[in-house]
């Protein structure tokens, strides 16, 4: 008799497959999981990969509600149950994947879920994230504060330079940290 037809043997192929299979799995993953540098003994925060939607536009990216009520899906289509009400117009929602025509979205707060495109504009809009956030003449710590606004509040978006950020609030331009905003990713430039 050989070990092949013995009883036992498909008893350890059983084991083998069940336990060492998987646990091989875990260590592969780990060991090809990416290292993170500190930088002075804090982690830098990685700016999201720029990779193409199904629209052929980057994600992530932001848009922003182009109506006053717009429902929030658990999944891409009318099938899945409403999550979250929308109603407001201009919320600044960062788009993170496509599915067809509808796109995986992110608010302010961290809540996610699916959107019809239809429901979505191109403008850009930002919010406020800092109790009182003060706007500035230029783009620089000393220019002088010419708005305050509380956090929540929303505005257009009109560009962004390195840590600052140019906004309209009610017709006032002015500049605010990139920091203080929803709106715009790390490390994106735009006029």
């Amino acid at each position: 008799m050989t070990c092949r037809s013995s009883p036992w043997h498909n008893v350890g192929v059983k084991l083998i497959s069940r336990i060492f299979l998987p646990l091989t799995l875990v260590v592969l993953t780990i060991a090809a999981a990416p290292v993170s540098k500190a930088d002075d003994g804090m982690a830098k925060k990685a700016a999201p990969a720029v990779r193409p939607g199904s629209s052929g536009l980057q994600t992530p990216r932001f848009v922003s509600l182009s109506a006053e009520v717009v429902n929030m899906r658990a999944g891409p289509g009318v099938r899945y149950p409403i999550t979250w009400v929308y109603r407001r117009f201009g919320v600044p929602l960062l788009i993170m994947a496509e599915y067809e025509s509808w796109r995986k979205v992110r608010d302010a707060e961290g809540t996610e879920g699916w959107m019809h495109r239809s429901l979505l504009s191109g403008r850009r809009m930002a919010m406020l994230r800092t109790d009182i956030g003060e706007f500035r003449k230029a783009p620089k710590d000393e220019a002088p504060v010419v708005l305050r606004a509380e956090a929540g509040v929303i505005g257009k978006l009109l560009g962004c330079q390195g840590a600052w950020c140019r906004m309209e609030l009610n017709e006032t331009r002015a500049w605010v940290p990139r920091g203080d905003i929803f709106g715009a990713l790390p490390n994106e430039q735009f006029e």
